[in-house]
């Protein structure tokens, strides 16, 4: 089973994180912000992986525990996919959430990048300051070794154009992480990740 456990602990934060990528059975996300556990428990529910977050701030600033959070979650999906053999590597979805319309496009093949276009024309998201989002989904690939791109189409309340993001990463991210028992063990021409 495909599975990733990360603590850490810092002076601003502390972060735990388990996830399986292959037993959806059971989610809990706690991190003290609202918005910040509903897009969490979104991205584990469409990702159909099982996930237990718990994110406790040290110090009081947000954008620590955002970040720590990412870092945590990237580097232990990072340990699920282990020498990611066989699986895809590539995943495209593009979700539409009432007026939003979001695609995310990801390459598990061991090399960080990520760009977000999502356009977000406001301060605050609920009780998440916007331009913590961007800044999550670097984190998470860079610490993950994943490929990201996110482009917002369409969309004008920022709520729906996030979560549509969170929900088009998960669902790409789970296209790229799928065992393929027909594709080489490693989905590249070089022969390695």
């Amino acid at each position: 089973m495909r599975s990733g456990a990360i603590r850490r602990t810092t002076t601003e934060t502390d972060i735990a994180v388990e996830l399986s990528l292959d037993d959806a059975q059971s989610r809990s996300i706690s991190t003290g912000s609202a918005m910040f556990d509903h897009l969490l428990l979104a991205f584990a529910f469409h990702a159909r992986i099982g996930c237990r977050i718990e994110a406790r701030s040290l110090d009081g600033i947000r954008h620590h525990l955002v970040e720590d959070t990412a870092i945590a979650l990237g580097q232990a999906l990072d340990a699920a996919l282990g020498e990611r053999r066989g699986i895809v590597r590539y995943g495209e979805r593009t979700i539409p959430m009432d007026d939003a319309l979001v695609r995310a496009v990801v390459d598990l093949g061991g090399r960080a990048w990520s760009r977000t276009a999502l356009d977000l024309r406001c301060e605050r998201i609920e009780d998440l300051e916007s331009v913590f989002v961007p800044h999550f989904f670097a984190s998470l690939a860079q610490h993950a070794r994943m490929t990201l791109h996110i482009d917002r189409f369409a969309g004008d309340d920022p709520h729906h154009v996030v979560e549509a993001a969170f929900k088009a990463l998960a669902r790409a991210c789970a296209l790229a992480w799928a065992l393929d028992p027909n594709a080489d063990p490693i989905a590249s021409t070089k022969g390695c990740f």
